[in-house]
């Protein structure tokens, strides 16, 4: 302390003094009453990744693309061809040119991983111009309609005879929506050229929020419609006679929206105990908060014999995926048709749109090549894990900017921290995804802000959808890390599980259920202290 910043001490002392010695009310010699201010332990800390840490990335578009740090050269050499392989850019088989490029479909929802994960963040949320009440999800779209039967009761136990509380798949569609197809996908690909197994259209229902002291926010939820199904194509809603699969009442339909891939290893290697230690689904500590853990199929257990094929759940918007591994390569046969080693079958197998797919063009389209492999090697698919895997965690930033000090006290006394659990250590050893951990993932105090459990969110967020053991109204506990440099990385991505929220402040204003409480307390807040959150926020 310098020996200006000594001064105002100085000053109430002498103030003290004075006042004993005219007789005031300073005869029990007291110290003079000067308040502290008690931040959170993660007020200051900057290495969110631990050794991961990428110090470099505050002002870059690629800011979450840096390799972590503390790989070895052979690891930094297959993390660097899983970037190559991240971004490439699948064909319609067969392609004798560059047949390692193709297998694309027949229906996806893109064609490489990078446009539903842009630079490694979020995906670009759809926009309608100023004369358009809806727009048609096309090959611009990064987010994609999750499907599934409305099940006739809770599943409350996972087993082999109720696969494990799986969402029930929409008869002849599967349990995600592909929007998108190669040339000759559908019968009446004439007129539907391109076309995946329906048109999905996107508008929004708006309406506001007003603080106490007049400034109002807009808030925007997205309003999907389904048309064109490839089953019924002159099908609507709304028609007299639903014959469509797709169209049927008991369908249940929820956005997705792509996330950042950056800390996922080390998200994976927390040890599952220390997630678990946070499950309070009776809230018997009476905080309102009782985060559940999601258990869920686990395809690498499968794949390996396991009599009991389950696992915590970890990735995704409800948790409902439990590795790097199952999360990528379900993702490279999904998103994009791509079979792998651990999903070797095309997701449509069996479907009236494949078998006629497959008869209208001699195409043997079985998820193999010429040699029975499937389209994506395993090397192919062991680096694209591994690049998501060891992407470096950035920085924060600005951490003693007053307002960030601030922020950081009041996001603590909001109560934000029961969820966005601050910090945890990794595992010292162990497998990820069924392969050995790198070392680079292991003992690292990390701080995700996020407890990885489902928590119900409120009406207002809510998809009706359950997925394995989450419910309609549950999400899982999103990652806060990097969150404030989202929009540096790509200016167009929105936020929460369907791209809704345009800045951090809608993302908070949308919180309901378990949240609503601080969501209340937060807009009680003054302009200041709301802008000082939404600094720390911004430092993460």
């Amino acid at each position: 302390m310098n020996k200006f910043s000594q001064q105002p001490y100085l000053l109430l002392v002498l103030m003290g003094l004075t006042l004993t010695a005219c007789g005031g009310s300073g005869d029990d010699n007291t110290e003079p009453n000067v308040p502290t201010i008690s931040y959170p332990s993660y007020t200051s800390v900057i290495a969110l990744g631990g050794d991961t840490t990428t110090f470099d990335a505050s002002n870059s578009g690629h800011g979450f693309s840096t390799p972590s740090l503390n790989l070895t050269d052979d690891e930094l050499a297959l993390h660097l061809e899983g970037d190559a392989n991240f971004e490439v850019s699948f064909t319609t088989a067969p392609n004798s040119e560059h047949p390692d490029q193709d297998g694309l479909g027949p229906v996806f929802n893109n064609a490489d991983c990078n446009s539903c994960h842009q630079r490694d963040g979020r995906n670009s949320t759809p926009f309608l111009a100023a004369d358009q009440t809806r727009v048609k999800l096309d090959s611009a779209a990064g987010i994609f309609l999750r499907i599934s039967k409305a099940p006739d009761q809770t599943c409350t136990v996972g087993t082999a005879d109720n696969q494990y509380c799986a969402p029930i798949k929409v008869p002849d569609f599967g349990d995600q929506l592909f929007h998108r197809g190669v040339l000759k996908a559908r019968a009446d690909w004439q007129n539907n050229a391109f076309v995946g197994q329906a048109d999905v259209y996107l508008s929004y229902e708006r309406h506001e929020v007003a603080y106490d002291d007049g400034i109002v926010v807009s808030l925007k939820k997205p309003i999907f419609e389904v048309e064109n199904p490839y089953d019924a194509p002159d099908e609507t809603k709304q028609s007299m006679n639903v014959t469509s699969n797709l169209l049927q009442d008991d369908v249940l339909m929820g956005w997705r929206n792509g996330m950042p891939v950056f800390g996922l290893g080390l998200l994976e290697a927390i040890p599952e105990a220390s997630i678990l230690a946070n499950v309070d689904a009776d809230d018997s500590n009476n905080d309102g908060i009782s985060g559940r853990a999601n258990w869920v199929f686990d395809a690498v257990k499968a794949q390996q014999g396991d009599d009991y094929p389950v696992s915590l759940g970890r990735f995704g918007w409800k948790a409902n995926t439990p590795s790097v591994r199952v999360q990528s390569l379900g993702a490279l046969r999904g998103d994009i048709g791509i079979t792998n080693p651990l999903f070797p079958d095309e997701s449509i197998l069996g479907t009236s749109l494949h078998d006629s797919y497959l008869t209208r063009t001699g195409f043997v389209d079985t998820g193999e090549d010429v040699n029975g492999e499937p389209e994506a090697n395993a090397e192919f698919s062991d680096s694209v894990v591994f690049y998501a895997e060891t992407l470096a965690v950035p920085a924060r930033r600005n951490v003693d900017n007053t307002n960030v000090r601030e922020g950081a006290r009041l996001f603590e006394q909001l109560k934000c921290s029961r969820c966005h659990t601050p910090s945890f250590v990794t595992k010292t050893s162990g497998d990820i995804g069924g392969l050995p951990m790198s070392d680079s993932l292991k003992s690292q105090t990390i701080y995700p802000f996020s407890d990885m459990l489902l928590h119900d969110m409120g009406e207002g967020l809510a998809d009706g959808r359950p997925d394995f053991l989450a419910d309609g109204n549950e999400w899982r506990t999103r990652p806060l890390w990097g969150i404030g440099l989202t929009q540096t990385v790509n200016p167009q991505a929105g936020f929460l599980h369907d791209g809704r929220a345009a800045t951090l402040e809608e993302a908070i204003l949308w919180h309901g259920g378990e949240a609503q409480q601080s969501t209340d307390d937060f807009m009680m807040l003054s302009q200041d202290e709301r802008a000082q959150v939404m600094a720390f926020l911004m430092s993460l």
